[in-house]
């Protein structure tokens, strides 16, 4: 279960028709457009294909291949911290402050927001690929697989293929916890599947293939009477299980303990490799050592391709500089060449 309800940008769904002059003519001043901005320059050099110019040119590019980075060699070393990657000033101070570039930033959108081009970009300008986390707060999921937002997918689908930079999206996650309007008070998992199949199909139709798909359960600790396998779409709809769970004072700190039973309940349908997309330890005496699991366990399993830090203050502070000694720990695990590598360049 995550901290707290958190902060998606752009317009909500609700009211976005009669915004969206406004914020267009808004976003242009800043160099942003309401769907993503496909005319910018290209990113630094790397594998894959450069950022296209126009749209005739993004058409026919061809599209990013993110096989390579599937599975690499190496572990992400991820983080979620406010203001990015729209601006990168806060990596640029956690990468200081770790001693180690993170290569995994991810951010939380609404659903009607735009897609956040520039943010992607000024990632991949640092090595680093960019996790949005989909969250449709005002947009029930049935109306989404019913077809009910079919052009706004489009046009986000569109943005995402004209860009032609890897991004992994990750849909309604937590969808097996009841605190989420997405969740399993409100939403069936034939709702859910039909609603992220969906999604898929229209990114896949419109060519964006440059995506990587994150399928997020919560840990199931807090809730173990819910099944996972009636949720998952198929594993030709995703690429990635991302496990949100954290390190809390009131349960056992094994990293088994935390993320063992979901693992193992999850393996019993599908081989998909895990990304910890959320995780973080809870302030106090225990930290260090929470730290200490939680990097030993990604480090001791090959499925396991990463952890992303929150590292955010939301009902309690799970920033690493509230704790300067565990602070220090991290860097000293950080510095471990299996953590983290220019995403540019995977192999």
């Amino acid at each position: 279960m995550r901290p707290t309800k958190r902060f998606s940008r752009g317009s909500s769904a609700r009211g976005r028709a009669a915004l969206a002059g406004v914020l267009a003519g808004l976003l242009a001043l800043t160099g942003c457009s309401l769907l993503g901005d496909d005319s910018g320059g290209s990113p630094r050099s790397g594998t894959g294909t450069a950022v296209p110019h126009s749209t005739a040119s993004a058409d026919k590019a061809v599209p990013y291949d993110v096989t390579p980075l599937l599975k690499p060699a190496k572990k992400y070393y991820g983080v979620a911290v406010p203001g990015a990657p729209t601006s990168m000033k806060s990596v640029d101070a956690y990468t200081g402050m770790t001693g180690k570039q993170p290569n995994l930033v991810e951010y939380y959108a609404g659903w009607g927001d735009g897609f956040d081009a520039t943010g992607v970009r000024n990632a991949w300008a640092e090595g680093a690929l960019t996790l949005m986390s989909w969250e449709p707060f005002d947009t029930p999921v049935g109306d989404i697989a019913a077809g009910r937002s079919d052009r706004y997918i489009k046009e986000y689908a569109t943005a995402v293929r004209r860009l032609n930079l890897p991004v992994v999206i990750d849909f309604a996650d937590e969808f097996n916890g009841q605190w989420e309007k997405w969740g399993t008070d409100h939403v069936t998992p034939a709702q859910y599947v039909a609603a992220w199949r969906h999604i898929h199909q229209t990114f896949v139709d419109a060519g964006a293939t440059n995506v990587i798909w994150a399928w997020s359960p919560n840990i199931v600790n807090p809730v173990r009477n819910v099944k996972l396998e009636p949720y998952y779409p198929g594993d030709a709809y995703v690429d990635w299980i991302g496990l949100i769970g954290y390190f809390t004072t009131g349960s056992d700190n094994a990293f088994d303990s935390v993320f063992g039973l979901t693992r193992d309940r999850i393996r019993t349908f599908t081989k998909k490799p895990f990304l910890l997309l959320e995780t973080a330890a809870m302030a106090g005496e225990r930290r260090r050592a929470d730290i200490r699991n939680l990097f030993a366990g990604v480090a001791a399993d090959d499925d396991m391709l990463g952890f992303v830090w929150f590292n955010h203050k939301k009902r309690a502070d799970w920033r690493l500089e509230a704790s300067p000694l565990a602070l220090k720990e991290f860097k000293r695990l950080a510095a471990d060449d299996r953590f983290g590598f220019d995403v540019r360049k995977p192999s």
